[in-house]
């Protein structure tokens, strides 16, 4: 971990309809920073995308002229569409995945059937991390951690005395993430929360959801001691095999995410959305599973 001394500064945005939050990570005023996780604002019912949550994130870093440097995604989101290339447009920067996204890629493109004009070899981005590798911006630098589980691609983001999760881990009163994507497995996802929690208890973990239970006001950052200590799900004496159990009978209840078909189809793209049609008009599939 980086010293005392360089702890980042760090900003969120919750957008509530995907109860989703989105960082910039920074040193000080007019410093280089990251983005992770945007959202793009999208309505199922019209088709229609709206930039609120993206603007939001782009009038902070110009008020603190921000220089932005790396546009991260800790993974192929199902539940909300990312704004990576809005934001890109207005801000600069290299949009930026794991590098097995290229296996989600191969799955998905199967799945809606896309021709030869989708390349499923993470061209779509401008950076793939590997495992361990390192991104500089500024004085401060990030480190990419493999927690695959939820999916076979998700990265978190080591900086400073912070780790950005993704959906790996959540709030200690909510658990864990779901395995049941193509290409999840539980006994993945419960290796990688082991490596997270390996960290130092005092580590800061901030996530990339937060569903208050109880009334509970939204927040998105707990620490490794609270997870070990508190976590429903992946608490201290949590073996691998119960884990499993748990979260595979859990996983059988669950609905698809709302905003599956969009935002799978669109993440895959790097935030771009399909080449348009004749009638200029771009256009997503729906998958029927027809009896």
């Amino acid at each position: 971990m980086l010293t005392p001394q360089h702890t980042p500064l760090i900003k969120d945005f919750f957008d509530p309809e995907t109860w989703t939050y989105t960082y910039v990570v920074y040193e000080g005023e007019g410093s280089p920073c990251v983005i992770i996780d945007s959202v793009m604002n999208y309505d199922p019912k019209s088709g229609r995308t709206t930039t609120k949550s993206a603007d939001e994130v782009i009038a902070f870093v110009r008020a603190h002229q921000l220089k932005v440097t790396w546009i991260l995604e800790t993974h192929a989101h199902a539940d909300h569409l990312t704004a990576a290339p809005y934001l890109q447009s207005h801000l600069g920067g290299q949009l930026v995945i794991g590098d097995h996204i290229k296996n989600v890629q191969t799955v998905f493109k199967g799945v809606f059937n896309l021709d030869d004009h989708f390349k499923a070899d993470g061209t779509q981005f401008d950076y793939l991390l590997k495992e361990g590798e390192s991104l500089a911006f500024g004085n401060l630098s990030l480190k990419a951690l493999f927690v695959p589980g939820h999916t076979p691609a998700c990265m978190a983001y080591e900086i400073g005395d912070a780790i950005f999760v993704g959906d790996t881990l959540f709030m200690p009163d909510v658990g864990t993430a779901r395995c049941d994507f193509p290409g999840g497995d539980a006994k993945t996802l419960y290796r990688s929360i082991q490596k997270l929690l390996s960290y130092p208890g005092q580590t800061k973990l901030y996530m990339c959801h937060d569903y208050p239970p109880n009334n509970r006001p939204a927040t998105g950052m707990s620490t490794v001691a609270d997870e070990k200590a508190n976590n429903i799900h992946v608490h201290d004496g949590v073996t691998e095999e119960q884990f499993v159990q748990m979260r595979t009978a859990r996983d059988k209840t669950l609905d698809m995410p709302t905003l599956i078909l969009p935002s799978i189809q669109v993440n895959i793209r790097a935030g771009h959305f399909p080449e348009a049609d004749s009638n200029g008009v771009a256009y997503l599939k729906i998958p029927l599973n027809a009896l």
